[in-house]
C-alpha cells in the first residue's frame, strides 16, 4: 500500500514543470471542477507514459489520491491519459507531476500539441526497439538453425561453441535496448512494491539470457550446455511486435474519437490592424479577432462569417452527413470543415467554451470512466500477476533435480506465456470501439457503462415535446389583453422565455425574432424555471419609452407555463396552449403547433418488433399526448405528468424488475433521466454540460435508437467473446507452458497474438451497422 508519507518524500518535481503552476498555463489543460465558491477546485487531463497493463493504472490512481490536494484521481490505461480533481490552495501541477514521476512513471499537460509529440516520440523509440530486436534475432536464428537439423555430434563443438558466442554477442543488443522498457518497468515495480506485467515478462527474459550464457560460458557446467537466445530474442520480437500492431489497431478502434479531438489546426491566419493576416498560434486567439479560415481547414473557434460564403462539414459534431451551406452572417461551430472557399469571421467563443470543447471534454470524461466489466478485470490482473510468478517458481522447483537448465526454462514460459493482458484490454477495447462508431452517427456517451446498460434495457419510457416531434414549435394563434398587440404580447412572452432552454420558450422567442422585433425594455429579476410547469420572474423596471410602462397594464410579476402555473382558466383544452399572465390577471395566451418526427412511428415499430416495451410520458395536455401516442403506435401513455409523476411511475417499473430507459430533452427531464437505468437526450438546443444523460444525440434523431442498442447488443458480445479467450487461452497455455511442452518463444508469441486477438476482434465495432434482427422482425409482423 502507498501511504502519504511515502508518496511525500519521493516526490521531487522537475524544475522545468514549475511554469505549468501560474493558473495562465494551467488552464490549456484543466477547467473548474464543480461549483463551491468557498473551496474551488480544478480539474486537469494529463498525458501518461510507461502504463502497461490494469495493474499500473491502480498504482497511479493509489498514489496520486494519497498526495496532499489531490480529490480523485482516474486513470486510463487505453488511452494513457489521467483526469485530476486537485485544489489549487494546496497542491499544483508540478507537485502532481512529481507523484507521478515519484511512483516510475512519466506524465505531461494533455494539450493536443503536447500529446502528438508524445506520441510520434514514443512511436519512434518503439519502432527503433523493435527493427533491432527483429534482425537480431534474424542473425541470431542463422547461428543456431545449423541445430535445427543436425544430430548431437554431428557438428564438431569448436564451431558450435563459436556458434553460441556469436548468438550471445547478437542478443546483448536486444537485452539492453530492445527490452529496456521491460526492466525499467519492473524496477519500477519492484521499488514501488507494486507487480504489473512487465515484472514477469523481464524475469523470463532474464532467466532465460542467465541460463544460456551460463551454457555458453562453462558448456559443461550443471546448467547444462543448451541455449535459448534464439527463443530469447524471438520473444522479444513478438512481443514488441504485438504491441507495434495493438497500438495501430488500438487506434483504429478509437477511429472518429482520435480524429474529432485533433482536428482543430494548430495555427489560423488572424487579421492584422492593417487588414493583413498573419498565422498565429491558437492559443493566441482571443474573442472579437477575425480569422481567414481557407478551403480544407477546421475553424479554430466558434464565430460568424462577416465575409464570404461556403459549405460546412459538420458530420463529426452534429451526425449531419450533408454539407450545410453558409452565408455572410451565420454562425460556424469549431471543429467544422471549410468546404469550398475562404471565409473571414468574427470570433465568438474560444477553446472549451466552444461547442466543439464541450464534445471533446464529454469524449475524454467517457474514455477514461471505468466501466463495471473492467474494473472487475483490474481487480482479478494483480492477484493473476502474483499466481503466474507463483506458478513458474513451483515449476522450477519440481524439474531442478532432475534438470535445472529445463526448470529456469520452464519457469521463464511460464512467466512468459500467462498475462492479463487479454483480460484487462476485453472490456476497454470493444467499448471505445464502440463509442468511436457513436461520435461518427452524432452520438456522444458520457459514461462506458451505460453501453452495458443499455443493452439489458426491457422498458423505454419517451417524453414528448422535443423526443418524438420537432422541437420547433410554431406559433398558430395569439390571444392578449385589450391594451395588448400580438406584437407586444409576443415581445413580452420572449422576454421571459429567453431565460429557459424549454422548446416552448425557445419556440416564443424564436418566433419573436424572426418578425420585426419591438425592442425588450422590462428588466428581470428572480427568475425561477418550475420544471415542468413554467417560468417566472419578477419586473424590475421599464424604459421611459416602453410601451408596457403604461398604468395598470402590467403588474409585479410575469408567469409564463400552463394554465394552472399562471392561475388561468383553459381557453381550449383541445389545443396546445401557453399562458402568460402577472400578479394580478391574464395576459396573453400562445396556441401552439408541433409536428411529429420523421423516423418516429417507424422507430416504435422496430423497438416493439423487438420486445421492448414502450411507454409516452409527458406534461402535455390530454389530447396533444394521445393524438401522438396514436399516429406513431404507442398505446401506454400518460398526459399531464409532472416531473415527480414520472419519477414514480419509474420506481414503479423498476420494482418489478424492469430495466428502463428513459429518453427526453436533457434539461427539463433531469431528475428522471438520472435515475432511470440508462437515459437518453434528444435536445439539439440543450447545452451539452447541461444534458443530464448517459448519451446526447447531437441531431436529435430518434431513429438511432433501435441502431444504438443493437450496437450495444453487439459489443457486450464481443466483450463477452474477448473475455471467454482470455480465459481459455490461459486455461491452456498454463498448463501447457507448466509441464515444459510450450517453449519459451512460442510462449511469446502466443502471449503478444492473445492480445492481438482481443484488440482485432473489438475493430468490428467500429462500424455502426444496423439492427437487422428489429427491422426483420418489424417487418414479419407488419
Amino acid at each position: 500500500m502507498l501511504t502519504d508519507n511515502f508518496i511525500t518524500e519521493k516526490v521531487a518535481a522537475n524544475p522545468a514543470w514549475t511554469i505549468l503552476d501560474t493558473e495562465e498555463q494551467w488552464q490549456e489543460f484543466s477547467e473548474p471542477f464543480g461549483d463551491n465558491a468557498a473551496q474551488p477546485l480544478v480539474q486537469s487531463n494529463l498525458l501518461l507514459d510507461g502504463l502497461r497493463c490494469a495493474a499500473c493504472s491502480g498504482i497511479i490512481e493509489q498514489g496520486l489520491q494519497a498526495s496532499p490536494g489531490v480529490v480523485s484521481a482516474r486513470v486510463s490505461m487505453s488511452k494513457k491519459r489521467a483526469v485530476v480533481v486537485w485544489s489549487p490552495s494546496a497542491t499544483c501541477p508540478s507537485k502532481i507531476l512529481g507523484t507521478i514521476q515519484a511512483l516510475g512513471y512519466s506524465g505531461s499537460p494533455a494539450t493536443q500539441y503536447e500529446s502528438d509529440l508524445v506520441v510520434i516520440k514514443k512511436q519512434r523509440a518503439a519502432f527503433w526497439r523493435w527493427m533491432v530486436a527483429g534482425f537480431c534475432m534474424m542473425q541470431v536464428m542463422m547461428y543456431a538453425s545449423p541445430t535445427y537439423f543436425t544430430k548431437p555430434g554431428e557438428i564438431d563443438t569448436d564451431i558450435l561453441h563459436l556458434l553460441n558466442w556469436a548468438a550471445w554477442l547478437l542478443s546483448l543488443p536486444v537485452l539492453l535496448f530492445s527490452s529496456s522498457s521491460f526492466f525499467s518497468n519492473a524496477y519500477r515495480d519492484l521499488k514501488m512494491k507494486q507487480i504489473s506485467m512487465d515484472l514477469p515478462v523481464a524475469l523470463g527474459i532474464i532467466i532465460t539470457f542467465v541460463v544460456s550464457s551460463a551454457a555458453t560460458f562453462e558448456p559443461d557446467s550443471w546448467w547444462g550446455h543448451t541455449v535459448y537466445f534464439d527463443s530469447l530474442t524471438m520473444f522479444v520480437f513478438f512481443l514488441l511486435s504485438a504491441r507495434l500492431i495493438e497500438v495501430k489497431l488500438h487506434r483504429k478502434t478509437l477511429g472518429a474519437l482520435e480524429i474529432l479531438v485533433s482536428r482543430i489546426p494548430e495555427s489560423t491566419e488572424r487579421q492584422n490592424a492593417d487588414g493583413s493576416f498573419t498565422r498565429v498560434l491558437n492559443t493566441k486567439l482571443k474573442i472579437g479577432d477575425i480569422v481567414r479560415v481557407n478551403l480544407g481547414e477546421a475553424f479554430p473557434a466558434d464565430g460568424n462569417i462577416i465575409s464570404g460564403s461556403t459549405s460546412v462539414d459538420e458530420s463529426l459534431l452534429t451526425g449531419e452527413s450533408t454539407p450545410i451551406h453558409k452565408n455572410q452572417g451565420d454562425n460556424v461551430i469549431a471543429g467544422s470543415y471549410n468546404l469550398r472557399q475562404p471565409v473571414n469571421i468574427v470570433l465568438e467563443a474560444i477553446g472549451a467554451s466552444t461547442k466543439y470543447g464541450q464534445i471533446v471534454n464529454l469524449i475524454n470524461q467517457a474514455a477514461i470512466e471505468k466501466p463495471r466489466l473492467s474494473k472487475l478485470a483490474d481487480r482479478v490482473a494483480r492477484p493473476f500477476l502474483v499466481f503466474v510468478i507463483f506458478s513458474a517458481a513451483i515449476a522450477a522447483a519440481l524439474l531442478w533435480d532432475v534438470d535445472r537448465g529445463r526448470a529456469l526454462m520452464t519457469a521463464a514460459a511460464v512467466l512468459i506465456v500467462t498475462c492479463p493482458c487479454a483480460l484487462s484490454l476485453a472490456t476497454p477495447a470493444a467499448m471505445l470501439s464502440s463509442a468511436s462508431a457513436f461520435v461518427k452517427r452524432g452520438i456522444l456517451i458520457k459514461r462506458l457503462q451505460a453501453i452495458e446498460n443499455i443493452a439489458d434495457i426491457d422498458t423505454i419510457i419517451f417524453d414528448k415535446t422535443g423526443t418524438l416531434t420537432e422541437d420547433h414549435i410554431v406559433i398558430k394563434a395569439i390571444q392578449h389583453k385589450a391594451g395588448l398587440t400580438e406584437a407586444s404580447a409576443l415581445a413580452l412572452a420572449a422576454t421571459i422565455a429567453r431565460h429557459s432552454f424549454h422548446p416552448v420558450s425557445r419556440a416564443l422567442f424564436n418566433a419573436y425574432q424572426a418578425q420585426q422585433p419591438m425592442p425588450l425594455g422590462l428588466e428581470l429579476d428572480n427568475i425561477q424555471e418550475t420544471i415542468g410547469a413554467g417560468v417566472s420572474a419578477n419586473i424590475k423596471s421599464f424604459t421611459a419609452d416602453d410601451a408596457f410602462n403604461q398604468p395598470g397594464l402590467i403588474n409585479g410579476q410575469l408567469k409564463l407555463g400552463s394554465a394552472k402555473f399562471c392561475n388561468v382558466s383553459e381557453n381550449d383544452q383541445h389545443m396546445q396552449q401557453v399562458h402568460l399572465a402577472d400578479a394580478n390577471s391574464w395576459l396573453a395566451t400562445f396556441t401552439l403547433q408541433e409536428a411529429i418526427k420523421p423516423h418516429a412511428a417507424q422507430t416504435i415499430q422496430q423497438l416493439k418488433g423487438a420486445n421492448i416495451n414502450i411507454e409516452l410520458l409527458s406534461g402535455d395536455r390530454s389530447d396533444a399526448v394521445e393524438n401522438t401516442a396514436k399516429t406513431i403506435g404507442i398505446t401506454q401513455y400518460q398526459s399531464a405528468c409532472s416531473p415527480q409523476d414520472k419519477l414514480v411511475r419509474l420506481q414503479a417499473l423498476k420494482q418489478q424488475g424492469n430495466n428502463v430507459l428513459m429518453v427526453g430533452d436533457g434539461l427539463n427531464d433531469g431528475p428522471i433521466l438520472a435515475s432511470a437505468h440508462v437515459s437518453i437526450a434528444m435536445g439539439k438546443g440543450v447545452p451539452l454540460t447541461l444534458a443530464h444523460a448517459d448519451y446526447i444525440f447531437l441531431n436529435g434523431d430518434i431513429s438511432q435508437i433501435p441502431h444504438l442498442i443493437s450496437h450495444a447488443k453487439q459489443t457486450m458480445k464481443v466483450i463477452k467473446e474477448n473475455i471467454a479467450w482470455a480465459i481459455v487461452y490461459n486455461l491452456i497455455s498454463i498448463p501447457l507452458a507448466f509441464f515444459g511442452i510450450l517453449s519459451a518463444w512460442l510462449a511469446g508469441l502466443g502471449m503478444a497474438v492473445s492480445s492481438l486477438i482481443v484488440v482485432a476482434n473489438a475493430l468490428r465495432l467500429t462500424k455502426f451497422s444496423a439492427p437487422d434482427s428489429m427491422i426483420t422482425e418489424t417487418t414479419t409482423k407488419a
